[in-house]
């Protein structure tokens, strides 16, 4: 019976003690916790500040374009402000056959490079030309206009760069217009095929 009296009271005991125990051990539980998810909290802020910080507000970024045109605006007169007439974006116009085949006249020089815009390594002995607008392997009925002189290029090349000019003719075409001498000439295009 002692066995059963000591076990009872044993029991007692550890249910207080162990209780209280028990209990600071869930409260100590509950504040790691507590603990852990404020941390979690503080870096998920630090780390959306951190972002915040290193992206621009689109107002000062405007603010920032409409300084620097102003200054510009000083510095340069333009012309025209194309702001104030807002017109719809279009796309690239591709003109028609017919439109295409029209002739045109101004100046014609001739050049030699080492590579063409459309990726061909450039011969001087080939009828070829460089034109700013007409698509690549357009055949060009080149014409000069004093001579009646007239040659059939191909368009491989982009050109000419210089004010006034409407073709760049390759030295080989240059040579069958008889304009080597000269350099430059009045000339009539008109697109062949």
């Amino acid at each position: 019976m002692f066995r059963q009296g000591s076990a009872l009271i044993a029991h007692r005991k550890l249910r207080l003690f162990g209780g209280r125990i028990m209990s600071r051990i869930a409260s100590a539980e509950t504040a790691r916790m507590s603990l852990a998810s404020s941390s979690r909290l503080l870096l998920a802020v630090l780390g959306a500040a951190s972002l915040a910080a290193c992206s621009q507000s689109p107002v000062g970024r405007q603010k920032a374009d409409l300084a620097g045109t102003t200054r510009q605006a000083a510095v340069e007169r333009p012309h025209r402000v194309a702001a104030l007439h807002p017109r719809p974006m279009s796309r690239v116009r591709i003109p028609d056959r017919d439109a295409r085949q029209t002739a045109s006249h101004g100046l014609a020089s001739f050049y030699s490079d080492t590579e063409t815009a459309s990726g061909e390594k450039f011969d001087k002995n080939e009828l070829t030309a460089a034109h700013p607008t007409l698509p690549f392997g357009t055949k060009l009925r080149v014409t000069e206009t004093s001579s009646g002189r007239f040659v059939t290029v191909r368009v491989n090349d982009r050109g000419p760069f210089v004010r006034g000019r409407v073709v760049d003719i390759s030295p080989s075409a240059a040579e069958a217009l008889g304009m080597v001498d000269k350099g430059i000439t009045n000339v009539r295009l008109e697109v062949v095929q």
